[in-house]
């Protein structure tokens, strides 16, 4: 069955960096794009950032681009997001997702359990 397994969250100080990772299993990851988004305590989902099937395009939300990057390795079936200089609004519990195809536009099916990432000082 499809499993999305993150990791990497915890506690950054603002302007720090952490780095997500998702194992993916249970599919032809090299098939589908992935994307990451967040959910901060008492707020919405948020999109943060997709990547096609074969990494040949990222998109990113206005909140984070430009401090955020998204990467993937299909050899591994892994799917990072590097993020750098944090701000206390990034403080969420993040998803890492599997979209239903090769298009980030595609809508997703499968999700992980999701990690915290807090920004504090």
């Amino acid at each position: 069955q499809v499993q999305l397994v993150e990791s990497g969250g915890g506690l950054a100080q603002p302007g720090g960096s952490l780095t997500l990772s998702c194992a993916a299993s249970g599919f032809t990851f090299s098939m589908y794009a992935m994307s990451w988004a967040r959910q901060a305590h008492g707020k919405g989902l948020e999109w943060v950032s997709g990547i096609y099937s074969d990494g040949s395009d990222t998109e990113y939300a206005d909140s984070v681009k430009g401090r955020f990057a998204i990467s993937r390795d299909n050899a591994k079936n892994t799917v990072t997001l590097q993020m750098n200089n944090l701000k206390p609004e990034d403080t969420a519990v993040y998803y890492c997702r599997k979209g239903r195809g090769w298009n980030i536009l595609d809508d997703t099916d499968y999700w992980g359990q999701g990690t915290q990432v807090t920004v504090s000082s």
